[in-house]
C-alpha cells in the first residue's frame, strides 16, 4: 500500500512536537470523533506521514513531523476506569476507541499558520483550510503534504512561515 499523509491536531497544553521529540514515541490517545477513529482504526498504517499540527496555538499551525509507527489499535485508556479517556461503553471485546502510535521525525523551526496555509497555491483544498474544519485527524495529499514540509524546512526560528500574497487577478472557472 502506497504511503499516505495526515494531519493530526494536538493542543499545546496538552502534548507538543518539541514533547514528542523528547518521547520518541507516543501513542495518540484519547480522541473520541468517530471520524478521527475511523481513520486511526481503518486507514492509517505504519509508515504514513504526519503534519504535527498545534491547534489553539498563537499561531496555530504546522510546527513537525510524525510518522505512523504502529497502526490502529484499541485506545487502553478508554478501559482505565477513573482515567480522563475512560468510556464506559467502550469494551475490549468490541472496543469504541482507537489510538495510533507516532514517532518524532522532525521539529520546524517556525511553524507553519493557519493563515499561511490558507494562502499557499496548492493548498487551497487542504481539509484544515476549509471554514469549520474542526476534525483532529485529517487527510492530506502527497502534493499537500510535500508544499507544506517545503514551508517548515524554510522557517526562521520562532517565526512565522509567511507565504507569497494571493494574485488580486481572478482564476477564470473550471
Amino acid at each position: 500500500m502506497p504511503r499516505r499523509y495526515w494531519l493530526m491536531k494536538c493542543e499545546p497544553a496538552a502534548y507538543t512536537i518539541a514533547d514528542l521529540e523528547r518521547a520518541g514515541r507516543a501513542g495518540w490517545e484519547g480522541v473520541r470523533n468517530f471520524q478521527a477513529r475511523n481513520y486511526m482504526r481503518d486507514e492509517m498504517q505504519e509508515g504514513d506521514g504526519v503534519l504535527f499540527y498545534a491547534s489553539n496555538a498563537d499561531p496555530s499551525g504546522v510546527t513537525g513531523l510524525a510518522t505512523i509507527a504502529k497502526a490502529g489499535y484499541p485506545d487502553p485508556f478508554a478501559f482505565k476506569k477513573g482515567h480522563q479517556y475512560y468510556d464506559e461503553g467502550s469494551k475490549k471485546e468490541s472496543p469504541t476507541w482507537y489510538t495510533v502510535d507516532v514517532v518524532f521525525d522532525e521539529r520546524f523551526p517556525g511553524t507553519v499558520s493557519l493563515e499561511t496555509l490558507k494562502s499557499t497555491a496548492g493548498l487551497e483544498n487542504m481539509v484544515v483550510t476549509k471554514k469549520g474544519s474542526r476534525l483532529s485527524i485529517q487527510p492530506v495529499t502527497t502534493p499537500e503534504y510535500d508544499i507544506v514540509v517545503r514551508l517548515g524546512r524554510a522557517a526562521k526560528p520562532d517565526e512565522e512561515v509567511s507565504a507569497p500574497r494571493p494574485s488580486r487577478r481572478r482564476r477564470p472557472a473550471g
